[in-house]
């Protein structure tokens, strides 16, 4: 397996909108540590050709995502500069394969945090505010035929972040009861609070500052972190328009087009 050209295949695909049959059937041991040197390889090209990491993104955080890919932890991907988009934007989803958008909250960080055994404290600590945040994901591989290795390879099935809201401190809220409602079209489509994700999202970016830890990277001064979504993904098309109203921390909203035009 040469893991360099998988890199090269996945990156060719997120430039050509064609998507590549399941690594893992085309790869079939292809292991966790395999899968993140393969990300990890595109990240570094595209910041050999300009683009900057911005924050990193949480993904399977629910036990029932973890279940389903038959993993015991979640799993991490990169935000770059060329993936962040303004709260209230359009974007063509033909900019896309096969997109679905999360709703997250989002943590941005006033300190550098790096180590195998980063702690709550610590988190809270270097946390400058938290804010509302969509994360359209968007996978590489043909039908979302994924397994576990497969969005981990695919950069966490990431395609575009946005943050919105009002910046808030961790001090005026409770992040485990924090309710969020989210409309599709206007109509309200589901609920959920902050314990949705690992039971407080600020155990799942005390899991990320670990788990990048062990591979010598740190979360960044001034970089944010998705920490999970909060609710199950849901497809998007066409004409959509998703607002998530958070407590505490305000609305967030972005609209999916057909085509780049204005």
């Amino acid at each position: 397996m040469n893991e360099g050209a998988i890199a090269q295949a996945l990156l060719d695909s997120y430039s050509t909108k064609q998507p590549i049959s399941p690594l893992t059937t085309l790869y079939p041991l292809i292991s966790v540590d395999e899968a993140y040197r393969i990300q990890l390889a595109q990240i570094e090209k595209r910041i050999a050709d300009g683009d900057v990491i911005v924050g990193k993104k949480i993904g399977l955080t629910s036990k029932v995502m973890q279940q389903m890919f038959n993993v015991s932890e979640p799993d991490y991907g990169h935000i770059l500069a060329s993936m962040v988009l303004a709260d209230g934007d359009e974007i063509s989803v033909d900019q896309m394969i096969q997109p679905k958008i999360e709703f997250e909250i989002a943590f941005v960080l006033k300190e550098d945090v790096q180590g195998t055994n980063v702690t709550e404290e610590q988190i809270i600590a270097a946390t400058d505010y938290i804010v509302p945040a969509f994360e359209i994901i968007d996978s590489r591989i043909e039908d979302w035929k994924i397994r576990f290795e497969d969005t981990v390879a695919d950069n966490g099935s990431s395609a575009y972040a946005i943050l919105g809201g009002k910046p808030t401190s961790l001090e005026d809220v409770d992040l485990e009861t924090l309710g969020m409602n989210v409309l599709k079209n206007g109509h309200f489509i589901d609920h959920a609070t902050g314990a949705a994700v690992m039971g407080n999202p600020v155990r799942a970016v005390v899991w990320l500052a670990n788990a990048l830890g062990k591979y010598n990277i740190g979360l960044k001064k001034g970089e944010f972190v998705l920490s999970g979504a909060l609710t199950a993904a849901i497809t998007v098309n066409p004409g959509d328009t998703f607002t998530a109203d958070f407590a505490h921390l305000g609305t967030i909203q972005v609209t999916f087009k057909e085509d780049c035009q204005e």
